[in-house]
């Protein structure tokens, strides 16, 4: 499973959402804590996503499949 990520782009979510509340900087263990969380919860929608492919006996992961394992 790739496990590489840009940390990058997630600080700058993080940021962003820190001037809507004063909050301006960000650590960088809030940065990997963020990788991690996004990473499993992926992980979990891909698997979902997969499983509601197989259970319409398809091998072709589907935009609704995955936004039934979202919900």
């Amino acid at each position: 499973m790739v496990k590489e990520f840009p940390l990058l782009p997630l600080e700058k979510i993080l940021k962003d959402a820190g001037k809507e509340t004063g909050a301006d900087r960000v650590s960088e263990s809030a940065v990997l804590e963020l990788k991690n969380i996004l990473l499993e919860m992926s992980e979990k929608i891909a698997l979902n996503s997969v499983a509601a492919a197989r259970h319409a006996k398809r091998v072709t992961v589907r935009r609704e499949d995955v936004q039934m394992a979202v919900r």
